[in-house]
């Protein structure tokens, strides 16, 4: 059964590690915030998400008595900002993401390629509002996470031998969380390795709806067990 948006999200969040400074990016990537894991204490572990706006230390999304129209993420979403916070310029945010300080981005994505690289801002002929940070941050961040559907919702396969829609960045996902498996990037064979299923998808489905050259870990964990 394919993984929800929520779940994939769940599954981004194991990414996160103490101390952490992480940028989510627009849309599913923003619902990270809701489900920071839990340390050895039980306790949630100190991850200060980031955003290019030029907010340090992002909440969980607000409830309806707690929002605020003046406190807004990258997407023009309300967040909540967490005790510690710091405001500061958008020139000061992309210093600190070009200056490589991020530890991690978690962002959404129309296509990948078998090679690590990623199309996340445009489809030609269409409005879009502008290529954002993304371009900085597949180029300064140590870790790059993709949260995605792994088929359009025509079917077809975002996961292709080459990208054919305008490149944010070339070789540079890490790791993919789709809503039918993970994929882990491995530099020896220069090819994405699927580490994990969704409960009740096969191997077959995943190479039935991927265009790309990929490989199967010798032992194939379940997602979320």
């Amino acid at each position: 059964m394919p993984l929800t948006r929520d779940q994939i999200a769940q599954r981004a969040a194991l990414e996160l590690r103490d101390g952490f400074l992480v940028n989510l990016g627009i849309g599913m990537p923003t619902l990270v915030a809701n489900h920071i894991p839990a340390g050895p204490d039980g306790k949630p572990i100190e991850v200060w998400l980031q955003s290019e706006n030029g907010l340090l230390g992002i909440g969980p999304f607000p409830t309806e008595d707690r929002v605020d129209a003046d406190l807004i993420n990258a997407g023009k979403q309300t967040v909540t900002a967490l005790p510690g916070s710091s405001f500061f310029s958008s020139s000061d945010s992309f210093g600190m993401i070009r200056g490589g300080h991020i530890d991690m981005c978690i962002l959404g994505a129309m296509q990948l390629s078998q090679d690590g690289d990623i199309a996340n801002w445009m489809i030609p002929g269409k409005m879009v509002k502008g290529m954002g940070g993304a371009m900085d941050l597949v180029a300064g961040v140590e870790k790059v996470v993709v949260m995605m559907e792994h088929v359009s919702k025509k079917g077809e396969a975002k996961i292709l031998k080459e990208c054919n829609l305008p490149l944010t960045g070339k070789g540079v996902v890490d790791m993919v969380i789709t809503d039918l498996c993970v994929m882990e990037f491995d530099p020896q064979i220069g090819r994405f390795k699927v580490t994990e299923l969704a409960e009740g998808v096969s191997a077959d489905e995943i190479r039935e709806k991927t265009e790309a050259e990929i490989v199967f870990a010798d032992e194939l964990k379940t997602v979320g067990a």
